[in-house]
């Protein structure tokens, strides 16, 4: 059991040392489920195997020490200084195999529930959804709100809500599931989202855009121009760069028919089961703009909380 216990310990080290180097795409919540299983089978059996044995052998050598003791007491012999609380201690004691896998169980357990079901912990990598959210936000996510889902296949089994135009939503992104991104609501099912001329507009209705100050983007040290947009009574912050064009340039992607695009911008009618998103920088997003609608499936869940930035203690909170 050692040797299988070390190399089961040596694949997944090695999983997630390929992913960090990029060897791989990995998958969190794939490599969860498995530590999940497998430390749970090797928890069931200390439980029900392992330390029954154990037990077992050092019941045995109280046995054998109290026969001794009486045996010389008949013989008018001194009894042998046998400690047996430390014998006993290092016969019941975990092997390391066992208490780096049935040991970790209950922790690892809490985690899998806690994050498939409940809420999960992101890391914002990118400034796609300035001014609302920074480079280095840690937030998290609500994975109950839209209804839960069955970690790994993703599967929905209980109804939730439906997301609403201005919620920021993390999905799996369409052209790589394996990724997580993080936009806002834009567009719901059988919407007809525009955006032209940097203004967004949904079912021929503008969307309210009011001036702000403007924001000092601290990476390029430059001020941007800040304007509060309204989705269906919610107000957040967004950001445009003066210096880009409305001009949007991509490639085909699936329900690309939905959308036409010219000089000014672009115009999507939104499928079946899918959103539109954007982020809130608008002029430097990678979003539905780009590469088309997210499907129901994809969702992962609302965010709702920064709990903490490294590079500004000061950010904590809900945000809109």
């Amino acid at each position: 059991m050692q040797v299988l216990t070390a190399f089961v310990l040596a694949a997944f080290v090695g999983y997630a040392a390929s992913w960090y180097f990029g060897v791989i795409d990995g998958n969190f919540a794939l490599l969860l489920f498995m530590a999940t299983v497998v430390t749970g089978i090797y928890w069931l059996a200390e439980r029900y195997y392992f330390l029954p044995q154990r037990l077992a052998a050092a019941a045995t050598l109280e046995q054998a020490a109290v026969k001794r003791s009486v045996e010389h007491e008949r013989m008018g012999l001194q009894s042998d200084n046998v400690d047996l609380v430390q014998a006993r201690e290092r016969l019941i004691m975990q092997p390391w195999w066992l208490d780096w896998t049935a040991g970790m169980f209950p922790v690892i357990v809490a985690v899998f529930v806690l994050r498939s079901f409940l809420f999960e912990p992101f890391k914002i990598p990118s400034g796609s959804m300035i001014p609302t959210l920074l480079v280095g936000d840690l937030i998290l996510v609500n994975k109950f709100d839209y209804g839960l889902r069955l970690p790994v296949l993703h599967t929905k089994i209980t109804q939730g809500h439906a997301p609403q135009r201005g919620d920021v939503m993390v999905f799996r992104y369409p052209p790589n599931p394996n990724q997580d991104y993080i936009k806002r609501v834009v567009g719901l099912p059988g919407d007809e989202v525009a955006y032209l001329n940097k203004k967004l507009t949904i079912n021929g209705q503008p969307v309210s855009k009011a001036a702000l100050p403007s924001f000092l983007e601290e990476d390029s040290m430059q001020y941007r121009s800040q304007f509060e947009e309204e989705l269906s009574g919610k107000k957040h912050a967004l950001l445009n760069y003066e210096e880009r064009p409305a001009y949007i340039q991509t490639g085909a992607f699936p329900g690309s028919d939905n959308c036409h695009y010219s000089i000014e911008g672009v115009v999507c009618k939104v499928p079946a089961g899918h959103y539109f998103m954007m982020g809130d920088n608008r002029d430097n997003s990678l979003d539905s703009r780009y590469w088309g609608f997210v499907p129901d499936e994809n969702i992962v869940g609302r965010a709702f909380f920064i709990w903490m930035n490294f590079g500004d203690i000061k950010r904590f909170g809900s945000f809109r």
